[in-house]
């Protein structure tokens, strides 16, 4: 199971699903492609057919999960700045190790491996934005 996928089971998203699919899941759209041309008028019914599997994706309020757990955790923990303490807060290894291997996971560009407060920073965003994308209900504000 991947680091990524680790994360997801804890907070309760996808289960058996979560560990089938690949951190960068082809995009919904993809059977459109596939498709053989229609006139504009038949177009927009298999636009809505294609996109109709998102809005199937259950939400998960991983922020309520998220603030309970910070609030019986004895250590006070930022979630909502800090992969290190989003990290801790699911019981993960937290270590530079743990998040180097997080961060090529996901794809984090090279020039901030070597950097470990730019790579902290650009997992947290990217790992709340791929929690939004499985589900959770993560705000706006946190991923952009």
């Amino acid at each position: 199971m991947s680091f990524f996928n680790k994360i997801l089971t804890k907070l309760g998203i996808g289960g058996k699903e979560a560990a089938a699919q690949t951190v960068d899941a082809a995009p919904v759209s993809a059977p459109e492609a596939a498709a053989p041309a229609a006139p504009a008028a038949t177009a927009a019914p298999a636009t809505e057919a294609a996109a109709a599997p998102v809005q199937e994706v259950p939400m998960f309020d991983v922020v309520a999960d998220l603030e309970k757990k910070a609030a019986a955790n004895p250590q006070k923990l930022n979630w909502r700045t800090s992969i290190v303490d989003l990290l801790k807060l699911l019981d993960l290894d937290s270590s530079l190790t743990a998040r180097k291997e997080l961060a090529n996971e996901l794809g984090c560009p090279g020039d901030l491996m070597g950097d470990s407060a730019k790579m902290n920073m650009w997992l947290h965003k990217t790992v709340l934005a791929k929690i939004a994308a499985n589900g959770g209900n993560i705000p706006q504000d946190l991923i952009s």
